[in-house]
């Protein structure tokens, strides 16, 4: 696997941090997330270097240096008008929170840094330069095995950061591996540091969860170590395996997981997803009931004309995940949306100033109502939406009360 290192494409502004840092006798490695996904033979989002150096160090080597988290020994170089973050090898003691150490203490160690670290895959450092690999706790071995473990013990690695088990079982969904079973272990013993984590944490992880392609495994892992019952008691016992047939995007696969729920909207919030999201949610669980087979084209633009357009087709995405998708249904309801039908009175072929006009009338409740009974007009039968035809409907209409 080492091949793929030596024969990976590093940014070049990687490559000058790393070589400056050498080059004035500091020690230097891309580590972390980076060697995991080269090794993978992905492309890295971002590509992270560990170093001997001090912060102090690091602030007169580079000409550019923001000081991001240098109360940890992290730095942002700029380079090349690229940043790369550069982190003092540490060692970390205390953790209080079941977040943050204590304290941080730097030193020259790069297998104490790794052994700080949350999972073997993530606890690797990669020289680039003279391609060393540094690998003392097996994550090349775990990678080949396809193996979620954590680095030594797990119940002080999810001791020291009550994420950590909800990102041993969100990096197992995303990779399709599997999570070592002491590792699996660990995380009921260690619930009550979880629960301190904050729930913007936990949306981050979750989201990629969801909409990951094994999604239903990692939901079923959730439930099995006891985490969902700790953030979304309500979601467990759904259909895990429904959620996978969801479009791989978060609004219909909340929809599937919380298709049982009247609360979704809430449920939704509260996990930390914006309001967008939460009010598509609701609105997709609120038309749960597609138009029947025998549904006339009239009925399905009347239900069109209810749904809003932009859900249509998500509604059945979300049927057909849950095996309810109406036989034949969607191709006609497809059919209707390509003739462009008027589907809301500001599709209308008289406006509210035509309206007026039309009425012999200033602006008052009266137009409204003249608005949706021209619009059940039209969806009745389209080709009546011309200023002709919604002026010789409106000779027939009287508004409510007349």
């Amino acid at each position: 696997m080492t091949i793929r290192l030596i024969e990976a494409d590093i940014p070049p502004a990687v490559l000058e941090v790393v070589k400056g840092l050498q080059d004035a006798g500091h020690r230097a490695f891309l580590v972390g997330g980076c060697v995991r996904d080269l090794l993978r033979a992905q492309v890295p989002k971002d590509f992270d270097v560990a170093t001997s150096a001090r912060p102090d160090a690091l602030q007169k080597l580079f000409r550019r240096v923001i000081p991001t988290g240098i109360e940890h020994g992290t730095v942002t170089v700029v380079q090349r008008g690229a940043h790369v973050e550069v982190t003092t090898f540490r060692a970390e003691a205390d953790y209080v929170d079941g977040r943050r150490p204590s304290r941080v203490d730097f030193h020259e160690d790069i297998d104490a840094d790794l052994a700080r670290r949350d999972f073997t895959m993530n606890a690797m450092a990669w020289d680039p330069v003279s391609h060393l690999l540094v690998d003392p706790f097996g994550g090349q071995e775990d990678l080949k095995a396809r193996v979620v473990r954590c680095v030594r013990d797990p119940l002080e690695r999810f001791f020291e950061d009550g994420l950590r088990p909800l990102r041993a079982v969100r990096f197992a969904t995303v990779l399709d591996f599997t999570v070592d079973p002491a590792t699996e272990a660990a995380i009921g013993a260690t619930l009550s540091v979880f629960r301190k984590v904050a729930p913007e944490r936990v949306h981050q992880e979750f989201v990629k969860l969801l909409v990951a392609p094994h999604a239903p495994m990692g939901l079923e892992l959730l439930a099995r170590t006891g985490l969902l019952e700790e953030f979304l008691p309500e979601a467990l016992g759904s259909d895990y395996a429904a959620v996978g047939k969801a479009p791989k995007e978060e609004v219909p696969r909340l929809a599937v997981l919380l298709s049982h729920r009247l609360d979704a909207r809430e449920l939704v919030l509260r996990l930390r997803f914006p309001n967008r999201v939460a009010e598509d949610v609701a609105h997709l669980l609120e038309h749960q009931e597609l138009p029947a087979p025998t549904t006339d084209d009239a009925g399905l633009r009347r239900w069109l004309s209810r749904v809003e357009e932009r859900h249509a087709l998500t509604l059945f995405e979300v049927a057909r995940a849950r095996g309810l998708e109406p036989a034949g249904v969607r191709a006609r309801v497809e059919a209707v949306l390509a003739s462009r039908p008027p589907l809301t009175t500001k599709a209308l072929a008289l406006d509210g100033k035509a309206l007026m006009a039309a009425l012999g009338v200033g602006p008052s409740p009266v137009v409204g109502q003249a608005s949706r009974y021209l619009l059940d007009v039209v969806l009745e039968d389209p080709s009546k939406n011309t200023p002709e035809g919604l002026a010789a409907a409106l000779k027939a209409w009287k508004p409510a009360g007349a």
